[in-house]
């Protein structure tokens, strides 16, 4: 790639993830040449997004429609502002992102990526159930679609995209180069400088080496940053927990490789950006210990349908709405009100065939493999194998034929033995009387019907109401919950253009953001809580806008 007016490129794109990828691909479309420094060796290139189940959250698509699911622009937009909760001033540009961001998702955004040659599974499922009012947090319907080929297969356009580039001569890709400083002249942002890391074989995922071999500097007329969040910066998740989650879990597993750690945030402040809702995140309480890891704490999502019990840590059943799938930061806050960082899962085998599924593109190789045979055993056979295996490997995992088995298990895996047989075989023993009809008082068990009622539940999510203590249904399982971290839902300020915002509110020339570094747009699209879908799906329309934006701008 040659310069010209003393600059390396036209842009400089900081972090080679699915956002950084996306806005690198609109640049080279649009004629320009940018140069992606990336601080992890080439085997991690995609970052975050190549784990990823690959859920997208998509409105009135033809999938649901299908599903006979009535969805629209205007639905989804009560369900987004009702979720969100938007409440502060600095909300004002989060606020239109979201707007923007719903239009898109009701728009172009499937006719856009199935272009660029991306499917989806033909099953939408229903994250985030809410179950409180109409205008409060959750999903009014299923809108949560996996596409084919998981987080890899969303990747796979744009990395191929990005290696056209480079044959072409108008993208390079500068792995094991990490970003120390952003450089200005006149107040603009014009370069990047670093360290340059020793080569590494670390494999993708895993922890590289971080020994410094050299320096470098970049010139370009405009830089994007697309770092990401701070998931895997355990300490920097307890400096910035809210208060309103109660006291930070002791204990957490990680959700996300080593290297997201947030480290870009502090610099890209340094240089004059302002960062907002540094306290809103998204963490998950569905976490279980990975008995085959890959990262250091590496913890794997059950995404559960929604029939299992859930305790808390003496046993004590959740209050309604608080069902798994229903309000993820709800649960965590109640969690974190015990005094406690754990809590419970009871089922029935029939219930893990049925309802459980594991969140990364590891854990599903029928979808990632893209395998329709494979994949129909999700409605005809067992468990999928990968749960199975945890069933059996994990550490998290009790399976025993009575009750009284099975709470001697639980209790041997936690410092106090806190779970009463007696307080717990009466809580099961009333749940599984409501079961006699085809109505009842208990909300819980009245939301599994409700679930059954749409086809995608009744085919692969949602098993068949029946007793938990029913031999024929057994072995009884529990499984023990840890909080999993994931998502940052704040980070850098940015306009409708991808654009970083200073503290006075006016862009910081010739720099913007994507991604998770900019609460996947504005600094904090999702506002409080999130919809689901909504991770990859912000790195993709931020990605997008950014790289449009700064072609137009550096032209």
């Amino acid at each position: 790639m040659s310069s010209s007016g003393g600059y390396d490129a036209d842009v400089i794109v900081v972090g080679a993830g699915l956002a950084g990828l996306v806005a690198a691909t609109e640049l080279a479309d649009a004629g320009r040449r940018v140069i992606i420094v990336e601080q992890e060796p080439a085997a991690s290139f995609g970052g975050q997004a190549f784990w990823s189940l690959g859920g997208l959250f998509l409105v009135d698509s033809p999938e649901q429609r299908r599903l006979g699911v009535r969805d629209s622009y205007d639905l989804a937009l009560d369900d987004w502002m009702g979720t969100a909760g938007f409440d502060r001033e600095e909300d004002a540009w989060p606020r239109r992102w979201a707007e923007a961001y719903v239009a898109f998702a009701a728009g172009e955004k499937r006719s856009w990526l199935r272009q660029l040659g991306v499917r989806i599974v033909p099953i939408v499922g229903w994250a985030e159930r809410g179950g409180y009012g109409a205008i409060g947090h959750g999903n009014s319907v299923p809108r949560f679609h996996i596409m084919w080929g998981t987080g890899p297969g969303v990747l796979e356009p744009f990395v191929r995209r990005v290696r056209e580039g480079e044959a072409q001569g108008k993208i390079v890709v500068k792995f094991r180069h990490r970003v120390n400083h952003l450089s200005t002249s006149g107040g603009t942002v014009d370069g990047v400088q670093g360290d340059v890391l020793e080569p590494s074989t670390a494999a993708r995922g895993t922890a590289s080496s971080r020994v410094v071999v050299g320096e470098f500097a970049l010139k370009a007329q405009a830089v994007i940053v697309t770092s990401g969040g701070i998931g895997a910066n355990h300490d920097l998740v307890r400096q910035y927990w809210p208060r309103r989650l109660g006291v930070p879990p002791q204990q957490m597993l990680s959700g996300v490789p080593e290297h997201v750690d947030g480290r870009m945030l502090g610099i890209v402040e340094i240089a004059g950006a302002n960062i907002i809702n540094r306290d809103r995140m998204w963490h998950y309480v569905e976490g279980i210990q990975n008995w085959n890891p890959i990262w250091s704490q590496h913890g794997i999502r059950i995404l559960p349908g929604p029939s299992s019990l859930w305790l808390d840590a003496h046993g004590r059943r959740l209050p309604v709405p608080l069902f798994p799938g229903f309000d993820t930061l709800g649960t965590l806050q109640h969690i974190m009100e015990t005094g406690y960082d754990y809590s419970w899962f009871v089922l029935t085998q029939k219930i893990i065939e049925r309802e459980f599924a594991l969140s990364g593109s590891e854990q599903n190789p029928d979808i990632t493999g893209k395998s329709w045979r494979m994949m129909l055993g999700r409605a005809f056979g067992g468990a999928p194998a990968p749960v199975e295996a945890f069933k059996t490997h994990g550490a998290d995992f009790v399976v025993e034929r009575t009750l009284a088995d099975l709470v001697r298990g639980m209790n041997a895996l936690t410092d106090e033995p806190l779970i009463d047989h007696t307080a717990l075989e009466r809580e099961i023993v009333a749940r599984d009387r409501q079961t006699d009809n085809a109505f009842c008082k208990d909300m819980q068990i009245n939301a599994i019907h409700d679930a059954r009622r749409y086809l995608g539940d009744r085919l692969i999510r949602t098993a068949k109401v029946h007793k938990l203590l029913d031999p024929a249904a057994g072995p009884l399982i529990a499984v023990r919950l840890h909080v999993l971290t994931r998502k940052t839902l704040g980070g850098l300020q940015t306009d409708l253009s991808g654009r970083v915002l200073r503290r006075d509110g006016q862009p910081l020339p010739g720099l913007y953001a994507a991604g998770e570094v900019a609460g996947f747009g504005g600094g904090g699209m999702h506002g409080y809580r999130a919809l689901e879908g909504t991770f990859l799906g912000g790195c993709l329309f931020s990605g997008r806008v950014a790289g449009r934006a700064a072609a137009a701008a550096v032209a």
